[in-house]
């Protein structure tokens, strides 16, 4: 199954209210979308690639003049409009649609963010205006690497770390972004519950296919007891943050 297959399936069938989820971050370097209010102003138009549900956007929406949220999946994007007619919110619109085939004008926005989400460095470039700015957040290969160690598989298990920051380093110099920073972190999670590890395992694909396999709840089983706490199951969340100026 593909990413975009897990999301609309797992979107269909659990809904994605990661409200109630109860787990405890020490160690968090940054929060992605305040850094990218920092570098907006009021009268800048921002495009956010794979948007998801929106909840991020329509958050920010105060703080520019008009943002276009994108995704690839439908359900997605059903959820994002959803999110959008239940707030206050008049200047955010959301679409379905490819990040490898931007439907914008050349030079159209003054932001691009991207967060959790694949790009195209060069699709970028061309709908961001002259001396605008690039953020993406993405998760570094280490992310939950005792989960992917016990289950033996997962999401990027077994990779280099640092691979995809580099990859998108070197794709975003080569679509002519003059000026590309990039920084991390490596925070411990603890959750809080047995079903907290459970909801994330069944709506992310940091183990592929959980629940499906026979010994599934027996290896998380097995995983609790090794790294249960007194602050809760402990877990790591490793983040890369690149910013871009064009």
């Amino acid at each position: 199954m593909n990413e975009l297959d897990f999301y609309d399936k797992v979107g269909k069938t659990n809904g994605w209210n990661f409200s109630q989820l109860q787990v405890i971050t020490e160690g968090i370097e940054w929060d992605f979308y305040e850094e990218v209010t920092k570098r907006c102003r009021r009268s800048d138009i921002l495009l956010d690639v794979g948007t998801g549900g929106g909840e991020n956007v329509l958050k920010i929406a105060s703080s520019l003049l008009f943002l276009v949220g994108i995704d690839l999946s439908g359900e997605m994007i059903g959820t994002a409009q959803s999110n959008l007619k239940n707030s206050n919110v008049s200047n955010v619109r959301f679409s379905e649609m490819s990040a490898a085939h931007l439907q914008f004008p050349d030079g159209f926005f003054d932001v691009v963010s991207s967060c959790h989400a694949p790009f195209v460095s060069a699709e970028i470039a061309r709908v961001l205006k002259k001396g605008g700015t690039f953020l993406t957040q993405q998760v570094s290969e280490e992310d939950k690497v005792n989960i992917k160690t016990a289950f033996g598989r997962g999401q990027s298990f077994g990779e280099l770390d640092g691979m995809l920051k580099e990859k998108y380093i070197k794709e975003l110099k080569e679509a002519g972004f003059t000026k590309v920073q990039s920084f991390a972190y490596r925070a411990t999670e603890y959750y809080q519950r047995p079903e907290d590890l459970i909801f994330l395992l069944k709506h992310t694909p940091i183990i592929p296919d959980f629940g499906q396999c026979e010994k599934d709840l027996d290896i998380l089983n097995d995983f609790i007891q090794c790294n249960i706490t007194e602050k809760g199951i402990r877990t790591n969340c490793d983040r890369f943050l690149i910013i871009a100026n064009k």
